[in-house]
């Protein structure tokens, strides 16, 4: 059997109903079955445009992007997987649009779904803000189909938001399991989400968040660390720790680097805002309070630099499992002595694993494909059989 039908046969057990005609919001909201699924469609997808066969399901149709943060991989992955699938990207420009003179986000959701089958949103910048406003977004677009104003109903796919990075994570996710051979050899195996300095503040808590939302699922011992003062969401923890409890694993906490690499066989150093701070600058940035907001970022960098020792080094890769443990990094890392003077990660490591972190950026896009097709696709298996039965040839050779 080919690893194509081993994965249609996987994905033929796995129930993802539920994904048909719906969003992706958060990874804690779906099953495991339906992250399972997620994987099997991504790594389908995959083993397609890698055997030359065009994986195109729309004849035509726009995938819409709206970024509210700057981004490289996540712009690009969205429109690599659109694109995959047969769609045209065009993104919104809120500067450019109606949204200046007071045009409400139900209006504008309408106004840019009349042909747009998914909408791809990242907004990760303020706390209580972000997923609240991907919600209203496909609340709009759900009415607009339902008055019959809409001829289809948009996917929403969260590309950051400021709870969760599920496409970020996923991606993290399906690079290990490939890595490890599979998810039957993850159990036990232990995950260090540590912060590391940055020499700029600010950062979305969403991707640590996401790792620890999504990473205890798998009966793995995640390790959440960061030092006094850098907590992340606490509903986050506890959908942490009850996934640890579902699952066998365990989560821990701890304010030291070099007990959460001792033994691990998976590391993810990355910076953060702590979960206060960022509290405290989205009621000033709501407020106008550009004085305030300045006197903040002044005093979060001052934090920040008291913990310069939290970086990525040679000397603590040593102390992981065999001193071979992955690591991991969402990308662009802060590397010592290159993109800063001190960062989260030394130089000599960050260029060992350069070519895997490559590789783990690279399932972006198919997490993404893989997420639109299913909530496309009411028959998912069937779909993906006759795309290969067609065998229409991506590009000429």
């Amino acid at each position: 059997m080919s690893q194509f039908q081993e994965i249609l046969k996987e994905l033929g057990t796995l129930d993802v109903s539920r994904l048909y005609k719906n969003d992706f919001f958060l990874t804690w909201d779906k099953t495991d079955q339906e992250i399972a699924g997620v994987f099997a469609v991504a790594d389908a997808l995959r083993d397609l445009r890698e055997r030359n066969i065009s994986a195109r399901i729309f004849d035509s149709g726009l995938g819409i992007s709206l970024f509210r943060d700057n981004s490289t991989r996540t712009r690009f992955s969205f429109a690599s997987a659109c694109n995959l699938l047969g769609l045209e990207v065009q993104d919104l420009d809120e500067g450019k649009s109606q949204i200046a003179h007071g045009e409400t986000v139900r209006e504008t959701a309408n106004m840019i779904s009349f042909m747009a089958d998914v909408i791809g949103i990242r907004d990760d910048m303020y706390i209580g803000k972000g997923h609240t406003y991907m919600q209203s977004v496909a609340d709009a677009v759900a009415e607009g189909y339902r008055d019959g104003v809409l001829e289809q109903r948009p996917t929403l796919v969260n590309l950051q938001c400021d709870i969760d990075h599920p496409t970020q994570c996923m991606a993290d996710m399906l690079h290990i399991i490939h890595e490890f051979g599979g998810v039957e050899n993850l159990k036990g195996k232990k995950v260090a989400m540590t912060w590391a300095y940055s020499p700029s503040y600010g950062k979305p808590l969403s991707v640590p968040q996401g790792v620890i939302g999504l990473m205890t699922r798998f009966g793995m011992d995640v390790v959440l660390a960061h030092p006094e003062g850098y907590e992340v969401m606490p509903e986050v923890e506890e959908v942490a720790r009850q996934n640890a409890r579902r699952s066998g694993g365990t989560f821990t906490k701890t304010n030291s680097m070099a007990e959460a690499f001792a033994g691990a066989d998976i590391v993810y150093p990355k910076s953060w805002a702590p979960f206060a701070a960022m509290e405290k600058r989205t009621e000033l940035y709501a407020g106008g309070d550009s004085a305030g907001i300045q006197a903040l970022e002044k005093e979060l960098l001052e934090q920040n630099a008291r913990h310069k020792d939290w970086c990525c080094t040679e000397e603590l890769m040593k102390t992981t499992r065999e001193g071979r443990a992955l690591y991991l990094h969402c990308l662009p890392a802060d590397i010592n002595g290159v993109s800063c003077v001190d960062g989260e990660v030394e130089a000599g490591v960050f260029d060992r694993y350069r070519t895997l972190l490559y590789r783990e950026a690279s399932f972006k896009p198919y997490i993404i494909a893989a997420m639109i097709f299913l909530a496309q696709c009411e028959k998912p298996v069937e779909m993906l059989r006759e795309l290969e039965r067609r065998g229409r040839v991506r590009r000429k050779k």
